[in-house]
């Protein structure tokens, strides 16, 4: 029993502590997939009124009441046929043009700050790869968390690799990580701005809610999380001054 306790111990000493970071309205100030059939409406891919669908789908998904999933398969539907590696140069430029300019000061300075504690970081978020590895590449963070798009032979198939990377599906695919690197989930943080994180909220110590939507943000004053404005005016060279969402009942 003895040594059974002592392992348990050891292993508790040398467990890692995870810091991850939802993407859009958290590391930046805009919704990705938005950006993203802005500029294929401007590439005339898409008409205007494929334009407005996105645009009202988002508007669903932010009142909850989306079918994320059955939309996720719907718009992948687009990419069957398309290269991989097309795709992912695209989405340089697009990273350049459209997300770049839109990223928060205060979540530099924040995983910054758990990057020099020796934190595992990680950005965990519902887009797919071609467009959250280029931001990664850019803050240095290695590790991503991401909605899966099946390929074959270098094409898109169409389908997505289940479950998307939303609500428990997070944390699905969070937990390679998690075991890899033996994260303590209990010492570990979670910035976000939606109500749809909330099972990932509920399993680190310490939550961060980031400009967050309406029901968490009552979801966050109940529990008492800290709530954080980040200011999409900030440059990002600019001193470190984060605003805090006044505790109102």
């Amino acid at each position: 029993m003895t040594g059974s306790t002592n392992a348990r111990q050891r292993r508790k000493t040398m467990s890692r502590v995870g810091a991850f970071f939802d993407m859009d309205k958290t590391i930046i100030s805009e919704n990705s997939g938005s950006v993203y059939m802005k500029h294929r409406y401007e590439e005339g891919e898409i008409d205007a009124l494929t334009l407005l669908k996105g645009f009202g789908a988002y508007l669903q998904y932010k009142v909850g009441i989306l079918d994320l999933v059955a939309w996720t398969k719907s718009m992948m539907l687009d990419f069957q046929g398309r290269s991989a590696a097309a795709l992912a140069e695209e989405a340089e430029n697009l990273f350049e043009e459209g997300i770049l300019p839109t990223i928060y000061a205060e979540a530099v300075e924040r995983i910054r700050h758990h990057q020099a504690e020796g934190h595992e970081v990680c950005i965990v978020s519902g887009a797919t790869r071609f467009v959250v590895e280029p931001l990664a590449k850019y803050l240095g963070v290695k590790h991503m968390v991401y909605t899966r798009l099946e390929v074959e032979n270098g094409l898109f198939t169409g389908r997505v690799v289940e479950p998307i990377c939303f609500e428990e599906g997070k944390i699905y695919w969070l937990q390679k990580l998690i075991d890899d690197q033996n994260i303590d989930l209990a010492r570990s943080w979670f910035y976000t701005d939606s109500i749809t994180d909330m099972p990932l909220l509920d399993r680190v110590g310490h939550p961060v809610v980031v400009n967050p939507d309406p029901l968490l943000y009552r979801a966050a004053l109940r529990r008492k999380w800290p709530v954080r404005l980040f200011d999409p005016d900030r440059a990002l060279d600019e001193d470190p001054d984060s605003g805090v969402m006044p505790q109102i009942g």
